[in-house]
């Protein structure tokens, strides 16, 4: 920041795109996503046609790819254990403690997934303002406070959610529990955990799409977030449906929350899947 030949972009506080001119001349483009995730710089050197990527050294991009196959392999069996669970509840071949188990165990994974994304943006190679197109590897870290990145910001929320879930999915298992208290301890969780995953995917947007709205048929990073916001809308549904109603003591409708639960869930999968495949 504070150069003239130095334009950002993005939304809001966050910067999501900047674009400089190197002391060699060309251009260096830095965008938050492709610089976390496969570590690299677009770099168009002086009357050169086309752009070459500039990449982090071996071993930041080794840690990338390890943390990358944790994080996507981590979110692949969480949806399919949940999907499972929600497959389970739907067609009656367990009953509420199995299921129970299930979402539990999915929950497990989709904690981890969450935290090494957060890994991922905390041990993310960082640019060099106004360098040759560079990323440096800091040191490795556990844990960051930078809610002034949007990258941060998503993960961390993202990690949030995961929480909140695991509280729904631990009172799951009570039992004994009165209208009230289902949907406090269990349904109002769900919903919480539901709204912090929908406001993680804004967030990947914003990052993404540089605070526009933006659809990027040939970006893989822009698929893996649209499912994932995908699967984060469909855990909306499922929740909303899971609500108890008083007067009856039943779901609003078991099939919505359950069909929305096991379609969100494989979302997530698919997600992990192709996540597998951003990286260094």
């Amino acid at each position: 920041m504070g150069q003239p030949d130095q334009r950002a972009e993005g939304t809001g506080p966050f910067t999501t795109r900047l674009t400089w001119q190197p002391p060699g001349g060309g251009t260096a483009v830095w965008e938050s996503r492709p610089a976390r995730r496969r570590g690299l710089i677009a770099v168009r050197p002086p009357g050169a046609a086309g752009a070459r990527d500039a990449s982090a050294d071996d071993a930041a991009l080794g840690r990338l790819r390890r943390l990358n196959a944790v994080a996507a392999t981590a979110f692949v069996i969480g949806g399919a254990l949940f999907a499972a669970g929600a497959a389970v509840a739907q067609f009656g071949s367990g009953d509420a403690t199995t299921c129970a188990s299930i979402y539990f165990a999915g929950g497990l994974f989709f904690n981890t997934g969450g935290y090494v994304s957060l890994l991922q943006v905390v041990n993310a190679p960082r640019h060099v303002p106004g360098g040759e197109g560079t990323l440096v590897a800091p040191g490795w870290r556990w844990w960051s406070y930078e809610p002034m990145r949007v990258d941060w910001l998503s993960a961390f929320v993202l990690f949030a959610g995961t929480l909140v879930f695991a509280v729904d999915l631990l009172d799951s298992f009570l039992q004994g529990l009165t209208t009230q208290q289902v949907n406090r301890l269990i349904w109002a969780p769900d919903v919480i955990g539901c709204v912090l995953f929908l406001i993680s995917g804004h967030l990947a947007f914003a990052e993404i799409c540089h605070g526009r709205p933006c659809i990027r048929q040939r970006d893989l990073g822009w698929w893996i977030v649209a499912v994932n916001q995908l699967g984060s809308v469909l855990f909306m549904v499922s929740a909303l449906a899971a609500y108890t109603r008083p007067a009856t003591g039943s779901l609003i409708n078991a099939d919505i929350a359950n069909w929305g639960t096991l379609t969100g869930a494989l979302c997530f999968s698919a997600g992990g899947i192709l996540q597998h495949y951003e990286r260094p």
